[in-house]
């Protein structure tokens, strides 16, 4: 481990967080991830050994601790939610740039999947089909299945019917989730569409939400995104493709 030989608390906590990926890695352990693939979906273009090397780097100085249930933080890594969140909501206020390398489908539909407000959707099972128009036919569709309070995103058809059809590009969708774009004015404009029964139309927006940090605006810090609740100790749920976690999407 590198340092910088200061006695600044500043200098020692860069000395442990400044490694390409760890705070990514801290940030999908904050948001409820446990289990390695789990985090494999949330940081998709760093590799499997370099997240074997940094979760291994990060449970010798305390800040991760292995169970039989999978990876958690300890006091000391939990202790890290607040600087965190308020590191992105200063990205999200005055960071704007993403460019067409920062769009990534299966990243996206990962981050909808873990904070969708399932309490607002349906009983029993909902399925949404999300096709984006921007990109080629084979990774163009994506199902978003919620049932029994539980929230499920998949690259292959679950066999489900589709109780709505959203059309929006990638870039839009992942701008209407950063809050970048109000969802009333992506309908407004027809950058977001909607093929539903009218009632369902009018629910599909507050059934997705938004992303944690979205409510983080140039005008205002808003308060700090609450620790999310334990997780379960069900098996991990998901019918995404191996497409997520290999191939070009793997680089280091």
């Amino acid at each position: 481990m590198a340092t910088y030989s200061q006695f600044c608390p500043v200098a020692k906590a860069m000395e442990l967080l400044d490694e390409r990926w760890t705070v990514l890695v801290i940030r999908e352990l904050l948001l409820g991830s446990t289990h390695f693939n789990e985090l494999r979906r949330g940081v998709p273009r760093m590799s499997p050994s370099l997240l074997a090397t940094r979760l291994r780097s990060l449970e010798r100085v305390g800040i991760v601790a292995r169970t039989e249930l999978g990876y958690e933080l300890t006091e000391c890594g939990r202790d890290l939610h607040a600087a965190v969140m308020h590191l992105g909501m200063w990205g999200q206020r005055w960071i704007k740039d993403v460019g067409d390398g920062d769009l990534d489908p299966h990243l996206l539909m990962w981050d909808v999947q873990r904070t969708v407000p399932t309490h607002l959707w349906p009983p029993g099972t909902t399925c949404v089909l999300l096709e984006f128009i921007d990109l080629p036919p084979r990774r163009r569709h994506w199902w978003l299945v919620v049932k029994n309070g539980g929230a499920e995103s998949c690259d292959v058809d679950p066999g489900h019917e589709v109780t709505a059809t959203v059309r929006v590009s990638l870039r839009d969708l992942t701008h209407v989730w950063r809050g970048d774009l109000g969802w009333s004015q992506a309908l407004r404009s027809g950058r977001v569409q909607v093929d539903a029964l009218p009632a369902v139309a009018r629910r599909v927006p507050e059934w997705f939400g938004q992303s944690v940090l979205a409510p983080a605006q140039p005008s205002g810090a808003p308060p700090v995104p609450p620790v999310p609740a334990a997780r379960s100790t069900a098996p991990e749920r998901t019918r995404s493709t191996a497409a997520s976690i290999s191939g070009d999407s793997q680089r280091s």
